[in-house]
Formats: structure tokens, C-alpha cells, sequence
């Protein structure tokens, strides 16, 4: 049968997201980010509200939605407001 010996969770990885757009990485948490760039095979996300970067393969990564981009925005407006990060 054609086919047969394909993995059916194999998909290709979504296309290059505009540097900081709000991505979540599905391996860690769901923790949100914004897409940095391309370090190889992996995608660098940062922290909205600043830190360290880190890098995650593309599989496990898609967009946000609009309730966890506001969450994000918000946590980093409110550690603004309470001057830990600028």
C-alpha cells in the first residue's frame, strides 16, 4: 500500500516566523517565546520579558494564540511595573 512505511506524526516543520513572533515551545511547558532566528536545526526563542535564550526544534514549536500571547505581554508589563527588567 503506498504509504505504508511512512510514520503518520512525521510533518515537515512550519515555515520561517518573522523574527519576534510570539511561538510556544510544546517540549517545554508550553512556554511562549519570540522566535530569534536559526542556530542550525533548532529555532532560537527568547523569553518575552528578556533572559536567556534557548533553542527548540521547529516539530515542537507553533504560533501562539492570542489568550497566551496577551498572558505573555502582560507577565512581562507587570515585572516592568515591579522594575525587574526594563
Amino acid at each position: 500500500m503506498y504509504g505504508e512505511d511512512l510514520c503518520p506524526n512525521n510533518q515537515e516543520p512550519p515555515g520561517l516566523p518573522a523574527p519576534g513572533t510570539l511561538l510556544v515551545d510544546t517540549s517545554r511547558a508550553d512556554r511562549v517565546g519570540e522566535f530569534r532566528g536559526v542556530a542550525g536545526p533548532y529555532w532560537s526563542l527568547r523569553p518575552v520579558g528578556g533572559g536567556a535564550e534557548w533553542e527548540a526544534e521547529p516539530r515542537h514549536v507553533r504560533p501562539a494564540l492570542l489568550i497566551e500571547q496577551l498572558r505573555a505581554r502582560t507577565a512581562r508589563l507587570n515585572a516592568r511595573s515591579r522594575g525587574e527588567v526594563l
